[in-house]
């Protein structure tokens, strides 16, 4: 089963690029704006921004790599790239967030006062500079454009968060709320983290992907007509997406070539309707 770039994926490279010096150009604002208006929410939400900036840029990158054919060096293509992408994300991430959270504690300590007329300006950039990047990504149609749409619009929402915290302020002395937020949105940062860091594993180690149902693959292989009996059945993931299979098949006595060339094609195509991307089937006569 043949795996086959399409003419989209220069338009998903474009969008992603456009996403990425988005929110880049929007972290630094952040990070500046942070510092001076005080507000610890809004370095929280700056280490996030410069996570999936660099998210974004190795998405970018990533999707060039991913497109290279397989070689000599590396038999089943690049994609699995990607991963060592997540990895590297996720790390940072997990540094940044827990050294915010060092510095939030002390401010839940000691509250200090923040400038929320600065923050609102900042929150109100953030939603819009992250919408737009959604906006971007929502126009593509590939698996890559959707996710990193979805963890953006996780940004807006937290953006939004801040607006709200920073309104409050505006018009009651209550310090005491930057750092209740920026632990809110660190905590969501962090479960996000270890849910990726997660499904990392999950590809690294080899796990049977989660949208692939193995019961249900042997129970269709038990059924085929042709099949005396099957063994050694192995399914991973490469990237989390491309998932691949391999499978030893022994034919009904009696079977022509034939007949087992059709039931080959046969279990190929159902394969590719049940997640199963890229199958190896070995015939044991």
């Amino acid at each position: 089963m043949e795996h086959h770039h399409s003419h989209t994926d220069s338009a998903e490279t474009k969008n992603l690029r456009v996403a990425f010096f988005l929110n880049l150009f929007f972290t630094i604002i952040e990070i500046i704006g942070g510092f001076f208006t005080n507000s610890v929410a809004i370095m929280s939400d700056a280490i996030h921004d410069l996570g999936d900036s660099i998210s974004l840029g190795l998405a970018w990158r990533l999707q060039k790599v991913a497109q290279k054919e397989r070689d000599e060096q590396f038999s089943y293509g690049y994609k699995r790239y990607s991963v060592l992408g997540a990895l590297i994300n996720a790390i940072i991430l997990l540094v940044g967030s827990i050294f915010i959270l060092w510095e939030t504690i002390h401010r839940l300590i000691e509250p200090q006062e923040v400038d929320p007329k600065g923050m609102i300006i900042l929150a109100i950039l953030g939603v819009i500079v992250n919408g737009l990047a959604v906006l971007r990504l929502k126009k593509g149609s590939s698996l890559n454009e959707r996710v990193v749409a979805l963890h953006l619009l996780e940004d807006v929402l937290g953006w939004i968060a801040v607006l709200i915290g920073a309104i409050i302020m505006l018009f009651w002395d209550v310090p005491i709320l930057d750092p209740i937020l920026s632990i809110l949105i660190t905590s969501y940062i962090l479960f996000g983290v270890f849910r990726n860091i997660k499904s990392v594993l999950n590809v690294i180690l080899q796990r049977v992907p989660a949208n692939v149902e193995m019961p249900k693959i042997e129970a269709y292989l038990n059924g085929v007509e042709g099949v005396e009996q099957f063994s050694d059945i192995h399914i991973w993931s490469m990237d989390g997406n491309f998932n691949i299979m391999t499978v030893n098949i022994t034919p009904s006595k009696g079977s022509s070539l034939e007949d087992v060339t059709k039931m080959n094609s046969k279990i190929h195509a159902e394969l590719s309707s049940m997640n199963i991307h890229h199958c190896t089937i070995e015939i044991i006569l």
